[in-house]
């Protein structure tokens, strides 16, 4: 094989397999230091800690075609324990189906009921997400501005435990944790719950106990104002405006904190198709963040440790592309040079960053230890699997010129085990990209065979990982995208048939 190819497939692998151990040994780093801080953390009461004159506040609720949710939404916003007379609701609709007038019509019975709620609609979608919290900030009554998805569903007491938070004036934006509606509808959606467990009761729980720089997550969250303003304000230039205002804030000397214990359950994806549309705009807005900020955030006043795990965290997703080189390249470099897989031994240690992290997470998907161990090996193999979708996503954000079209995840009000039938508008359209995951997974496992009687099973043993995942990811999507068609053709399957059998259980 030509000499060329082969030093190249060996400088990519040795580049790939050293940068991704930076980002296993973040993810040790962050659990350690939960971990080390866990037993200090002090929880912030409620009542006690309230300011004596409570403060106006007003909830934004961004809303496009949420016609499943969005009396869900508006019902818990309008139970809030908090005076009437200081809440203001701006309801942020830039719907273009029939959501626009179910929701007019309740806007205005809340209205006749004696809140003070406005419903807001834009003639374009300019900015998309963040151009319509900007375009309600400026109407905007409250000293403080709290953001809500449309299927998120708000505690009672939810403003009243955000509040206390405020009372350091240093702080800017105060983050609620994410619970789940839906994790029991079926494995898939148990093993994403985890993932996002692990994310926030340990990555953002260190970041914000440590008081390093951390993001906003877009709901569930209360703002200062004035932070908002003296940030610069939304801003539409990348697809994950919640991450760039949260660093461009902290950049400027306010703080964000994170509370763990109080949570706020939203509905997860329960197709795999959602699932990948989802995570390719949150990789694509991330890199264009760390694009935009990068040199800005090396410029700042933040001390070097905050400036390493911003940058680890604003292109976090760049380990999903590597693990897509590490991948095509290890084939030619076992077959032509498989001394150069002893070179980083340390990177091994890396590769359990993850699983650990999952490991520790505080999550109530799973009661169990090896409930949660089966889990975490779930995690582990959509991983793989979503690698490659991620890493077309980060691509398309290094080089596209435009922050692209904000594409919102489908919220279907699921909850039961059983699926219901929804309008063909709201599901996610199986991807081509299922063809490249497919081809993934028969390269992975012929690279497998082949490398084998080299390696042994130890050398090829990660091969399988990717494998699995390929396979999983592929071939589920396929399976939910049959189901879905049979659904709008009026035509049963065993699934759902045991989906409403388990349903009845729950409810009985």
């Amino acid at each position: 094989m030509n000499k060329i190819f082969i030093d190249v497939c060996i400088g990519l692998y040795l580049f790939s397999t050293f940068w991704i151990s930076f980002y296993g040994y973040n993810s040790l780093a962050l659990a350690g230091l939960y971990l080390s801080s866990r037993k200090n953390q002090k929880l912030l009461k409620a009542a006690e800690d309230l300011p004596a004159m409570l403060p106006r506040v007003t909830i934004q609720l961004p809303i496009y075609n949420e016609k499943y949710v969005v009396g869900r939404l508006l019902k818990a916003v309008s139970e809030l324990d908090y005076p009437r007379e200081l809440l203001q609701i701006q309801v942020l609709d830039d719907s273009t189906d029939d959501t626009r007038e179910i929701t007019v019509k309740m806007v205005e019975a809340y209205r006749n009921a004696g809140f003070d709620m406005t419903y807001i609609h834009r003639g374009s979608r300019d900015g998309y997400k963040a151009g319509a919290l900007e375009h309600g900030l400026n109407t905007a009554t409250g000293e403080f501005v709290g953001i809500f998805d449309a299927d998120f569903i708000p505690p009672r007491n939810w403003l009243k435990r955000m509040l206390p938070a405020f009372n350091d004036p240093s702080v800017g934006c105060v983050q609620s944790r994410w619970g789940h509606l839906n994790s029991n509808h079926s494995n898939f959606t148990r093993a994403v719950a985890l993932a996002l467990d692990g994310h926030f009761t340990v990555e953002q729980n260190a970041r914000s106990r440590k008081q390093l720089i951390m993001g906003f997550n877009g709901s569930a969250g209360m703002w200062r104002k004035t932070c908002i303003e003296d940030a610069g304000g939304w801003s539409g230039d990348t697809l994950t405006e919640d991450l760039d205002l949260s660093y461009r804030a902290q950049m400027r000397g306010w703080r964000v904190k994170f509370i763990e214990d109080l949570v706020v359950p939203a509905e997860l994806p329960t197709e795999v198709a959602a699932f990948k549309q989802q995570q390719y705009r949150w990789a694509k807005g991330g890199i264009q963040t760390a694009r935009k900020l990068i040199p800005a955030l090396l410029d700042s006043t933040l001390p070097p440790s905050s400036k390493l795990m911003g940058m680890l965290h604003l292109t976090a997703y760049s380990g999903q592309l590597l693990m897509v080189v590490i991948l095509l390249s290890f084939l030619p470099v076992g077959l032509y040079a498989p001394g150069v897989f002893r070179v980083f031994p340390l990177t091994i240690l890396a590769s359990f960053g993850p699983p650990f992290l999952y490991a520790i997470a505080r999550s109530d998907t799973c009661k169990s230890f090896w409930g949660k161990a089966r889990l975490i090996f779930m995690v582990v193999i959509i991983g793989f699997g979503m690698s490659l979708n991620s890493s077309v996503a980060l691509l398309d954000g290094l080089f596209s010129k435009s922050s692209g079209t904000f594409t919102r995840t489908p919220k279907l009000n699921m909850m039961g085990y059983s699926r219901k039938k929804i309008d063909r508008s709201y599901q996610v359209k199986i991807s081509p990209m299922v063809l490249g995951e497919f081809f993934l997974a028969v390269y992975s496992l012929l690279s497998a065979y082949l490398l084998l009687p080299r390696l042994g099973f130890g050398g090829i043993f990660w091969l399988l990982f990717y494998t699995a995942g390929y396979l999983y990811i592929s071939m589920l999507n396929i399976i939910q995208e049959w189901r879905i068609y049979r659904q709008m053709n009026g035509i049963d399957s065993p699934f759902e048939k045991r989906g409403r059998i388990l349903d009845k259980k729950q409810s009985a």
